[in-house]
């Protein structure tokens, strides 16, 4: 974990973590280090929100492509941003879930309506699924 650098007067903090293929101890591991990360960061409930979106798009690289993935996050006093960069080109489906297939399904439904903006980004070789968040704080 860095601690960030200087843009112009507000200091940002960021992260950056290479998860490991199909290893979903990852998805713990990274909603503690953007807790950690986070602190007290924006108003009540969003350093929450953060982590519970981060876990569903690391989950869903990990789950879904079966290969490393990259996280990056970068917090800023109004501003983060939550990047997840994994190396196959299929781009994600939000989808609805069924009643009875248990609980999978939701990722990409809570991340659209939890977040101020959300996208997919094709690269090179992969994909990144990012979000963004407010802090609520002026």
């Amino acid at each position: 974990m860095r601690a960030g650098a200087m843009t112009g007067q507000a200091r940002v903090r960021r992260l950056r973590r290479r998860l490991a293929r199909a290893d979903l101890r990852a998805v713990p591991e990274s909603r503690r280090a953007v807790r950690e990360l986070l602190g007290h960061w924006g108003e009540p409930g969003q350093a929450e929100t953060a982590e519970l979106l981060t876990s569903e798009l690391v989950t869903n690289a990990l789950v879904h492509t079966e290969r490393p993935a990259v996280l990056t996050v970068a917090a800023g006093p109004r501003r983060l941003r939550v990047e997840v960069r994994d190396f196959v080109r299929r781009r994600p489906r939000s989808r609805v879930p069924v009643p009875d297939e248990g609980t999978g399904g939701r990722g990409l439904m809570l991340v659209e309506s939890l977040a101020d903006a959300w996208g997919v980004k094709g690269l090179g070789f992969g994909k990144a699924v990012w979000f963004e968040l407010d802090s609520g704080r002026s």
